[in-house]
Formats: structure tokens, sequence, C-alpha cells
């Protein structure tokens, strides 16, 4: 009971990872196609590592005002709009923040702490996906998946 109550939340953040952060970065990668942004994006892929890890701490900060606005927002008697712009700057954030780690990645690594913490969440990752997959209720949802796809064929 204790190990699926802690493994919950560590499988919504991968999956939060898997089905947010990738996407996103890949959208952001599709525009970087543009001469400008391409040229842009060679030039992060080269600087030193002090440089890349305040490129990466920079969207987070940056973003800090957008999200007290909304939270004003909602204070001041206009949730949809506050929690909008939240989730806006939510998906841009994330969206940047994923394209700049892909970017900047190798130049992180050399912050040997830096390195370690992605190796253990990388290694989190994998025990919790092999957790999530063991278990009945995923097993009992991937046979419902197989058996409406090979309906869904068998019908169309």
């Amino acid at each position: 009971m204790l190990r699926a109550t802690l493994l919950a939340p560590l499988a919504l953040l991968i999956w939060l990872e898997e089905w947010g952060w990738k996407p996103l970065a890949r959208v952001l990668a599709r525009w970087a196609r543009w001469p400008p942004l391409a040229r842009l994006e060679a030039r992060l892929c080269r600087v030193p590592p002090p440089l890349a890890l305040a490129l990466f701490i920079v969207p987070a900060l940056a973003l800090l005002p957008v999200k007290l606005l909304a939270l004003w927002l909602i204070h001041a008697g206009r949730a949809t709009l506050g929690v909008t712009v939240i989730v806006i700057a939510k998906l841009i954030g994330t969206a940047l923040l994923g394209r700049l780690f892909v970017l900047t990645e190798p130049q992180l690594r050399h912050y040997r702490w830096l390195a370690r913490a992605f190796d253990a969440w990388a290694a989190t990752k994998q025990r919790v996906k092999a957790s999530v997959r063991a278990s009945a209720p995923w097993r009992a949802a991937r046979r419902l998946v197989i058996g409406m796809r090979r309906w869904m064929r068998r019908v169309a």
C-alpha cells in the first residue's frame, strides 16, 4: 500500500515528462529548422558549462512574474484567465527547458553532481516504469487496449 502511494506521484511526474517535456521540445526542434533559430541553437550547443547552467535556469526565473500575475488574476476573481495564464506559461516553460536541455546536456554533464542527478533520475524512471508495467491495473488496461485495437482492425 505504501509503495503504491509513493509510486503514484512518481509515475505522474514521469508521465508529465514523457508526454509534456519531450513532445514540446520536439515542436521547438521543428521550429529550429528556420535558419536564424538553427544558428542560435548551433551556438547554444557550443556554450561553456557555466553559461549552459545559467541558460537552463533563466526560463524558470523569467516565467516567475507571469505566474505571479496569474495568481493575482485568480485572487482578483478572474480565475479562468489566471489558470489559462498559468497553463500557457507552464507549456512555454516546459518547451523551452526541454529544448535547452537537449541542446546543452553535454555541457551540463560537466558538473558531476548534475550528471549524477540526471543518471539517478533516469534509473528511477526505469524502475518506476517497470513497477507500473508490472502492476495489475496496467496489465489489465494494456489487455483492454490491445483487444480494442484488434476489434477496430476487424471492424474497419
